[in-house]
C-alpha cells in the first residue's frame, strides 16, 4: 500500500472531502502548508484559499475552496474544519466577482452603519475563491 494519510475537508454543512492523499496543500495562518504523512502534529487556523489533495492513482489534484477554519494533522490525519467550503468544480467565478465588488464597495462606504470586520472577512473570502479559481485553471491547462 502507498504511504499515505487519511484526509477530512468538512464545513459547517457537510463533509466536503474524505478519502487517503499522498500530500495536501492549504493556506496556513502563517503560509503555505505543505504536509506528507507522518507529519508532526499541528493545530493551525487557515486563511481563504485552496486545499489541494494528491490523490493516489489519480494525476490530477482534488481542490477545495476554504473560506478560513481550522486544520489539525496528526500523523496519519489532516481534518480540514472549514468556515465554509466548495468543491473545486463547483467554485463559480461569476459569484466570487461580485461578492468582491459588494465588499469592496462596502469598505469605501464612509458609513457608520458598516460591520468593516464582515467586510473585510468577505472581502478575502473573494478574492482566496477567485485565485483558488486561477489556480484550477492553471492546473487544468497543464
Amino acid at each position: 500500500m502507498a504511504n499515505t494519510i487519511h484526509v477530512d475537508v468538512v464545513s459547517a454543512e457537510e463533509l466536503i472531502y474524505s478519502g487517503e492523499a499522498e500530500f495536501v496543500a492549504l493556506p496556513g495562518e502563517q503560509g503555505e502548508l505543505g504536509i506528507y504523512p507522518k507529519h508532526t502534529p499541528l493545530i493551525t487556523r487557515i486563511r481563504p484559499g485552496a486545499v489541494r489533495i494528491q490523490v493516489p492513482g489519480q494525476s490530477e489534484e482534488e481542490f477545495v475552496f476554504v473560506a478560513g477554519g481550522l486544520l489539525e494533522v496528526q500523523p496519519n490525519a489532516v481534518t480540514v474544519l472549514a468556515d465554509t467550503a466548495i468543491r473545486g468544480k463547483d467554485l463559480d467565478e461569476a459569484k466570487a466577482t461580485a461578492a468582491k465588488k459588494r465588499a469592496e464597495e462596502a469598505l469605501a462606504n464612509n458609513s457608520s452603519g458598516i460591520d468593516y470586520a464582515k467586510a473585510q472577512a468577505e472581502l478575502a473570502a473573494a478574492i482566496g475563491q477567485l485565485a483558488a479559481i486561477a489556480k484550477l485553471r492553471q492546473v487544468a491547462k497543464h
